[in-house]
Order: structure tokens, then C-alpha cells, then sequence
């Protein structure tokens, strides 16, 4: 960090219980327990109006967290967008690279361990669990590398991966959306579900609340329920982003 050159400014915009856009640029360093040698900024949380908790981690070299991250009734996801890890619960282990990532069932907790000397880039994710009658989710470990994209909605110049299993024992998935140069989504949605997304490239014009925002490459976006919301990307890029969705559940009363 140095002085300041110009007028502090910021890009953020957060809309208490409607949704948040929180650039790169404003991102400060938490102290978590159980995380050594790690950056480890809070994206969402409740006290934003969101439903689950949401991270950026970067792991220096010897970075790891072996106390573990989640626990009873807590469900926990982490994605690598740059490194090498070592994931591992009670029950499974595995090794993720850029695109590899892992999802942990309530009650078995999530370990880190950094496998390089170099920095390793994470998104780390946590949530309640609504448990069904008679389902239980399970580990799963994969990378998108690895799984075929599929048309968006029928739009050529947009394509969707799911991370997750569509199974009714999850309650939430993870998805990477990916929109061509122009691509769009095919109309303002208006939903129950709420999003965590964080871009991995390009720009675009987010409409959030009626009202668009430019947003680009690092900046995460909290969309709350019933949140107008769609966008058109632009720029010379692909605009893609990893999103969080609850599902597979009724709204409560």
C-alpha cells in the first residue's frame, strides 16, 4: 500500500438486503481462525443481507487451513482458479488445479493445504443446509475442464456448466455462465433464488434493481430474492462468472 494518488473513489455499490457489487480495489485482508498464511476477504455474509457466506482466499506458500471449515448442518464449496491445492474431509481427498473444485455435505469438514510455493487463488463458500426426508448429499469433487458446456436457453452465444449434481438431496448448486461478446440473458429475471457471483473475465452492464452498472473481471456481485436482473456483455472478451443458487427446496412460511 502507498498514499493515495487521486480522490478516493470506489466502484462498490451495496445495497443492504437488494444486492452488492464489491470490486477488487476495496477488498481488505480478514483474520479467521484455523487459516494460516492466507488472504482471506469476506465477499457476502448476513450482515450484507445474504443467506450464506462467501470468500476470496489466497494462499501463500505453506497457506492451509487443517482445523477445517464448515462443520454440523453447514455445507461448504470451494473452487481453485489459480494453484494447486489439497482438499481433503474424513472420508476423501483430492488434488485441484485451475477449474478443479470441491463441495462438502453438512457435518464433514473441509481441510486446505496450498501443494505449491507460489500463490494458489480460491473461492470458498458456506451455507445452512435444509435437509430433506430420506436425502443426503455427498462429497463431490471435479473440474470444469472436464465437463461439457451446454446452451443457455436456447442462445448460442451463451453457455452454462453445473457443477453440482440436479439431485434433490442438494440444496444448492454452483454454475459457470458464459456469455459471447453481445451475448445477454434472455430477459430480466425475477426470482426467489438469491446469487453469489464472481467474474473470472471480461465486462459487461448488469441491470440490478433497474438500474445498470458496469461491472468487469474481479468484481463479485450479491444478488438478492426478487432482484431484477440480466446482462449484456461487452468488450472484446468472453464475460464468464461462477455463481452460487439455492434450490430444490419450497419457500418457507
Amino acid at each position: 500500500m502507498a498514499y493515495p494518488k487521486d480522490l478516493l473513489l470506489s466502484r462498490a455499490v451495496i445495497k443492504h438486503g437488494s444486492y452488492a457489487i464489491v470490486p477488487p480495489e476495496g477488498l481488505v485482508n480478514n483474520v479467521i481462525p484455523g487459516f494460516e498464511n492466507c488472504r482471506v476477504s469476506i465477499l457476502a455474509s448476513p450482515k450484507m443481507g445474504a443467506s450464506f457466506v462467501h470468500y476470496l482466499v489466497t494462499m501463500a506458500k505453506d497457506g492451509k487451513n487443517i482445523q477445517g471449515f464448515g462443520g454440523e448442518g453447514i455445507e461448504t464449496f470451494v473452487f481453485c482458479m489459480e494453484g494447486k491445492i489439497k482438499t481433503y474431509t474424513q472420508e476423501k481427498s483430492a488434488v485441484l488445479e485451475a477449474g478443479g473444485y470441491m463441495y462438502c455435505p453438512p457435518g464433514e469438514k473441509l481441510y486446505l493445504e496450498n501443494m505449491v510455493d507460489t500463490e494458489t487463488k480460491l473461492i470458498l463458500y458456506k451455507q445452512k443446509y435444509e435437509p430433506l426426508a430420506g436425502a443426503q448429499p455427498w462429497v463431490v469433487v471435479g473440474n470444469v475442464n472436464e465437463i461439457a458446456e451446454r446452451i443457455y436457453d436456447d442462445m448460442e452465444n451463451v453457455k452454462i456448466i453445473d457443477l453440482l449434481p440436479t439431485d434433490l438431496a442438494f440444496d444448492m448448486n454452483m454454475h459457470i455462465l458464459t456469455f459471447e461478446p453481445s451475448g445477454c440473458h434472455p430477459f430480466v429475471e425475477t426470482h426467489v433464488q438469491e446469487h453469489g457471483a464472481y467474474l473470472f473475465s471480461g465486462e459487461g452492464m448488469y441491470y440490478l434493481d433497474n438500474e445498470w452498472i458496469p461491472v468487469k473481471k474481479g468484481d463479485y456481485i450479491w444478488f438478492g430474492p426478487y432482484v431484477p436482473q440480466a446482462v449484456y456483455a461487452v468488450g472484446r472478451e468472453k464475460l464468464a462468472y461462477i455463481y452460487s443458487k439455492d434450490c430444490n427446496r419450497d419457500a418457507a412460511l
